[in-house]
């Protein structure tokens, strides 16, 4: 990655940052909903390549139209849940003075309908729990994962993420 992109995603992130009292007021509010993304063919192979998956459902078109109910290739399930990832960055804010956010878990994960190649999928997240410590914030979110057009989601869970605090960094508007 050029260090140009690496500067305007570490901005990016900055300017999503909020003041812990802020965040609060997310607990049990509306959700927070990310743009469209695309799951094209090259995504999907690129994801087999990774996880050695190559199921025909997922690189082999012909097979897939010819031999599923799917009409075509679909992404892996653990691709769109990876996917989780991107679509919170876009739909939702950081905490000020967060050093660093990890994956915590998952209580529950359920595949409810597939994701096919081509299609766009957009994330919602509504935060329904959140535990404060001196240097980690435990939020827990209630998700889904929406396909375009489709009535049944692609997935619904219940993540966990974890925010490291650095309580000394200085708050944003104190710059």
């Amino acid at each position: 990655m050029s260090d140009a992109r690496r500067a305007a995603e570490l901005e990016a992130i900055r300017r999503k940052l909020v003041p812990l009292a802020a965040y609060r007021q997310l607990l049990n509010g509306p959700e927070q909903v990310s743009d469209w993304m695309l799951v094209d063919q090259s995504m999907i192979d690129t994801f087999a390549d990774a996880t050695r998956d190559h199921q025909f459902i997922h690189v082999d078109r012909q097979r897939a139209e010819s031999e599923t109910p799917f009409g075509g290739t679909i992404a892996h399930g653990f691709l769109t849940l990876s996917l989780l990832s991107a679509l919170a960055f876009d739909a939702m804010p950081g905490v000020e003075r967060t050093r660093m956010g990890v994956n915590y878990g998952f209580e529950r994960v359920r595949f409810l309908s597939p994701v096919k190649s081509g299609a766009r999928v957009r994330g919602k997240f509504r935060l329904v729990g959140l535990t404060e410590r001196a240097v980690s914030i435990q939020s827990a979110w209630d998700t889904v994962v929406e396909v375009e057009g489709m009535v049944k989601p692609a997935i619904e869970a219940h993540w966990i993420t974890l925010a490291l605090i650095d309580p000394n960094a200085p708050l944003a508007d104190s710059k």
